[in-house]
């Protein structure tokens, strides 16, 4: 409880906000759909490099958002500029660099393996909303947040091996996801210090427009501004099946997600939302089986069912702490002083 006065009188009491208990169940669903993009990543790192492939799907995103965010560019004036800064940054790290390494680290390395080392992002978002917001961890939540890593450690690593695939080797793929994982956990932690201050469609419209202006750098510098490296023979030889593909991929994998993601992030803490993520994982392993033809084990059944419960007991450990605020709360009057009611 927080009590505001002026001098020795009570100006008003405030409950400390907490966590609403369908946030990080919106980030689940963000996170589950953002699971389906292997089903549309895979092949068409077949056909674009990757950083062209991420391009055009930002390009997509952005001609979906535009409608979204001009009418609400007038709130910007009401942002502070820490929580741009924490815009910036997400839109860099999660939306734009995170999608390259995670496109390479499926290029270069094994799926299971990228899927395992995707599984540390939790702890580095608990790490960083700890250190930047405050966030309270509860008495039970570490025992909960360890069974759900290693919940969705178990879920990919009991996978089936290719034939001839070397999955313990530390190879590219690997440090990419590691990479990744880093990029994901801090814009984990950066969306919510963003969705404190700004409105769902503003806060989610302008992520993918700084991710677009981050890979037209990226394009520019590497040298890949040509046609028929932007839109290369195979691409041409399919046109419309790979259209197709990069539009379910930048929608229904993508912008769709990013909406309910955002969501959840205003109504939950980054500690507790980074453990929610790990639905991708479990919706990644059914994408591919599905789509790919990999067997599912009833020891994967068993790590999804695991998990699931794991990430639930996250939520209900951490339902009872208050809020962390990326910044301190501000208070419209001069001269206020606030001090915490021991009562």
């Amino acid at each position: 409880m927080l009590t505001i006065r002026r001098g020795d009188a009570i100006v008003a009491t405030l409950s400390e906000p907490r966590e609403h208990p369908i946030g990080p169940w919106l980030v689940a669903l963000g996170a589950g759909l953002w699971g389906t993009e292997s089903a549309w990543r895979i092949p068409l790192n077949d056909v674009f490099d990757a950083d062209v492939l991420v391009f055009w799907e930002h390009v997509i995103l952005v001609l979906c958002a535009l409608p979204l965010v001009i009418p609400r560019l007038g709130e910007l004036r009401r942002v502070s500029a820490r929580a741009l800064g924490y815009l910036v940054f997400s839109g860099v790290a999660g939306s734009a660099v995170g999608a390259v390494l995670f496109t390479l680290a499926l290029k270069y390395g094994h799926p299971t393996v990228v899927n395992i080392v995707l599984n540390l992002q939790p702890l580095l978002s608990t790490g960083a909303a700890f250190l930047l917001f405050g966030d309270r961890l509860a008495r039970g939540f570490a025992p909960w947040a360890a069974l759900a890593v290693l919940a969705g450690m178990a879920l990919v690593g009991f996978a089936p091996q290719t034939a001839g695939a070397h999955v313990g080797l530390i190879d590219a793929g690997t440090w990419f996801a590691l990479a990744c994982a880093l990029c994901w956990g801090l814009a984990t932690v950066a969306g919510r210090g963003t969705m404190v201050e700004m409105s769902l469609p503003l806060a989610a419209g302008l992520r993918v427009i700084v991710g677009l202006v981050s890979m037209a750098v990226i394009i520019v510098v590497r040298g890949k501004v040509g046609a028929d490296v932007l839109w290369p023979a195979a691409a041409a030889a399919k046109s419309s099946k790979v259209v197709g593909q990069l539009l379910l991929l930048a929608i229904l994998s993508g912008g769709i997600p990013l909406l309910a993601y955002f969501k959840g992030l205003a109504l939950t803490r980054a500690s507790t939302a980074g453990y929610f993520e790990m639905m991708q994982t479990l919706v990644a392993v059914v994408i591919t089986w599905a789509f790919f033809n990999d067997p599912l084990l009833w020891e994967q059944v068993l790590a999804a069912v695991v998990l699931v419960a794991a990430v639930t007991m996250v939520q209900r450990a951490q339902a009872s702490t208050a809020l962390g605020r990326p910044e301190p709360l501000a208070v419209p009057f001069a001269r206020l002083v606030r001090r915490r009611d021991d009562t």
